[in-house]
């Protein structure tokens, strides 16, 4: 566990219906040379507290890759999107902190949280930081402070689910990497998952 900045626990979010992947679970797909869910647990198992799932399906089969993982469902139903999955963690999270990933990214920058949470201290007023790679902005790629549960909470209730509109309200910080040989930085359909591994293959 890393002492450089607050406690803080890694969410994995796989709460979507994956209707772009003909239903597939992408956490369990292996786009590289392991499970996504490995993959994103072993980049980040030794910066955080602990890790979650944020999951409607498949919990045994998660725990049977990763033991020591958590698990929880949306408040509500209906596959809200990312933002009920980062509303809902706060049930459940024991930290003030919360690093979110989405379970189909294909990159991991290298010290990905301390430099979130270096812009997060930098701007006082700030209640998000979020990933920037290549210049697109992952707006579900962030690290939030638990005092944002009240902005997410209003806007679920005003059925606004947009990131990038709530993100504004709560003063988010944008942290830029580069990746010169990235050819996808998230896979969202087979067919995109198939140039992708084409082209790994080629690198």
């Amino acid at each position: 566990m890393n002492t450089e900045y607050p406690v803080t626990d890694l969410v994995i979010l796989a709460g979507g219906q994956a209707r772009r992947m003909n239903g597939v679970n992408k956490l369990l797909q292996q786009f590289d040379d392991q499970i996504q869910l490995s993959k994103i647990c072993a980049k980040l198992r030794a910066d955080v507290q602990n890790i979650w799932v944020n999951s409607h399906r498949d919990r045994t089969i998660y725990q049977q890759i990763e033991p020591d993982i958590q698990c929880y469902a949306d408040d509500q139903q209906g596959f809200l999107g990312p933002l009920m999955g980062m509303k809902s963690a706060w049930s459940h999270l024991q930290a003030d902190y919360a690093l979110f990933i989405p379970c189909d990214v294909t990159y991991i920058p290298n010290q990905v949280l301390l430099k979130l949470h270096s812009a997060l201290h930098k701007q006082g007023e700030a209640q998000v930081a979020y990933v920037m790679i290549n210049g697109d902005a992952l707006y579900p790629f962030c690290l939030i402070k638990r005092d944002s549960l009240p902005v997410f909470t209003q806007a679920l209730a005003d059925n606004r689910l947009s990131l990038r509109e709530s993100f504004k309200q709560l003063k988010a910080q944008s942290v830029a990497f580069q990746k010169q040989s990235l050819f996808l930085h998230s896979i969202n359909s087979p067919d995109e998952l198939q140039q992708y591994r084409q082209w790994s293959n080629c690198h």
